[in-house]
């Protein structure tokens, strides 16, 4: 099997988290018309399948021990309810427009590829490719056992379940995974969404390692919408779920086609590393597809970019700050001023976190709801760390030199005083100039201590000197104005060389993509979040056919 290479170095990578579905007039009018009449009539029939299924998928393992239901359905429960469910879950797609479904290539027997890989991953509809799949076993959140209908389907399907936020959860859950794929046809085929997150589809992002972690073949399987309204995809911000709903019932029918591609036979190597694994087969199926292989991932709330173990969002927290603040008339010497008290408040006894009422008064703002937005750039709960919007407006806006900037930085993180930063220490100052969490700092602290004592010294050199680390400067914590003064040269043959005031190069680090390449750290916010939905994120999807949701690596 070919093992592809990644990109060029040059190549710019779309957003791969933002989709809207993009109509004309007439196109609008034409889709009122008929969601009017189509939209109800197939969202009442898809409703009717689902109850229909639901005491049907529970029956099936109706009168089982806990003993038995921990072993894989057999006899008259297998091919009786298996088939019932099937179609039905096949006429569940069909009433929402899935007239056909076009099938490419032969789906692999369960001996010879006993995972099937799935991508790219647009949204909830995306579930359809069970059908074709023969309803293979999946892997969900244990919470989505709880819901009506989804939670009966995922008995039925004896899917492997996992709580994210409980560690010995995930444990378990690799362990299953392991023990089902090295099963040797004991257990039925698997299915995951290796990207983990719903995309546009323009670029395949970093694939999860779940998939590969048994180190046995998979088949990989392209889904394809060749349709004039994309309409399906979900992302994390955009065409809400019930957008691409209504959007997709609308039509008079949606087209989507099925590949399976070759077995990917794993080598030696790759078996011993999943993440290898995982990047070659994520490079096969984004070169099948033509599009980028990327590093971008959904980490928590945000779609990031990985480089050297650290998060860099693809849309800045900090720089929709900058911009909220420019909207409600905050000039930029009022910024700096507000900046500067806020971290005069920070070093005092008075504490970092504040509420959204607090921050109103500390920004000066005349509405608590750009407070309010502003807070949810950076936490989930009703506080948020002051320093985290001091230094990370700071890093963006060019209020403050670099020097300066890590000075406070560091005075603000070393806990203990004593002029040397612990791992945690980092993780937090780097999550504050950055502006989201950072979780895997491990590696950018073994090379600070490297270079002696973590110490500021030390730490400003790591920053500035560093072929990796040195990107998160020349690429993310400058400011606007720093970021114009990145110039693109015309040279005498018509080839064009990147400049920067720091004299730091753009290109690439130990082959990983310029995840900032095309641009998307300039501050604009493009879309509208949606991500809410009962209570989950955007990309988890609760599935009509099955209730997968993304698993944790």
């Amino acid at each position: 099997m070919e093992r592809c290479h990644g990109h060029s170095p040059t190549q710019e990578y779309p957003h791969p988290f933002v989709h809207e579905v993009k109509v004309t007039t007439a196109q609008k009018i034409r889709g009122i018309i008929l969601g009017s009449v189509l939209f109800p009539v197939r969202v009442t029939l898809a409703t009717l399948f689902f109850l229909i299924m639901w005491p049907i998928a529970r029956l099936r393992l109706a009168g089982l021990s806990e003993e038995e239901r921990a072993k894989p359905v057999e006899g008259w429960r297998h091919w009786l309810f298996h088939h019932v469910i099937l179609f039905l879950s096949r006429a569940v797609f069909f009433s929402v427009g899935f007239l056909w479904i076009k099938v490419k290539g032969r789906r692999a027997g369960l001996t010879e590829a006993p995972v099937l890989a799935v991508a790219p991953h647009s949204g909830f509809l995306d579930m359809l490719v069970l059908c074709p799949a023969g309803l293979a076993t999946v892997v969900s959140r244990s919470e989505n056992t709880k819901l009506p209908v989804i939670g009966a389907l995922l008995e039925f399907n004896q899917s492997v379940l996992v709580n994210r936020k409980d560690p010995e959860s995930r444990k378990k859950c690799v362990a299953q995974i392991k023990e089902r794929l090295t099963s040797e046809g004991y257990w039925p085929q698997m299915l995951m969404f290796p990207e983990g997150t719903t995309t546009n589809g323009r670029a395949l992002i970093k694939f999860k390692p779940g998939a590969f972690l048994a180190g046995v073949p998979v088949q990989p399987v392209l889904l394809h919408y060749p349709n004039k309204l994309d309409t399906v995809r979900w992302t994390w911000k955009g065409t809400t779920w019930v957008q691409s709903l209504w959007h997709t019932t609308s039509q008079f029918y949606t087209n989507v086609t099925v590949e399976f591609l070759p077995v990917y036979t794993p080598s030696e190597e790759e078996k011993e590393n999943p993440e290898l694994y995982a990047d070659n087969v994520q490079k096969l199926m984004a070169k099948a597809l033509g599009v980028p292989a990327t590093d971008y991932v959904m980490e928590g709330r945000y779609p990031v970019n990985k480089l050297g173990g650290l998060s860099l969002p693809l849309e800045s927290p900090a720089r929709e700050t900058l911009k909220k603040l420019n909207n409600n008339g905050l000039s930029t010497a009022q910024v700096e001023t507000v900046i500067n008290s806020m971290i005069d408040s920070c070093q005092s006894s008075q504490g970092t976190m504040v509420t959204a009422d607090h921050l109103t008064t500390l920004l000066g703002l005349s509405n608590r709801e750009t407070a309010k937005e502003i807070s949810a750039l950076y936490s989930k709960d009703d506080k948020v760390d002051l320093r985290q919007i001091c230094l990370s407006v700071s890093a963006v806006s060019g209020l403050r030199s670099l020097e300066s900037l890590l000075h406070t930085a560091f005075t603000l993180y070393d806990s203990d005083s004593d002029g040397v930063l612990s791992a945690e220490d980092l993780s937090d100052l780097m999550g504050a100039l950055i502006g989201v969490p950072q979780y895997n700092t491990a590696e950018m602290y073994a090379e600070l201590t490297t270079r002696g004592q973590p110490s500021e010294a030390a730490l400003k050199e790591l920053l500035t000197t560093h072929p990796t680390y040195s990107r998160v400067i020349s690429e993310y914590l400058q400011s606007e104005e720093e970021g114009l003064k990145t110039e693109t040269l015309s040279t005498a043959n018509g080839k064009t060389q990147n400049r920067t005031e720091h004299g730091i190069s753009n290109g690439t680090s130990n082959g990983k993509p310029n995840g900032s390449a095309n641009g998307i750290f300039n501050g604009r916010s493009i879309g509208e979040s949606n991500g809410i939905f009962n209570g989950r994120s955007i990309g988890e999807s609760n599935g009509i056919s099955n209730g997968v949701s993304k698993m944790a690596d």
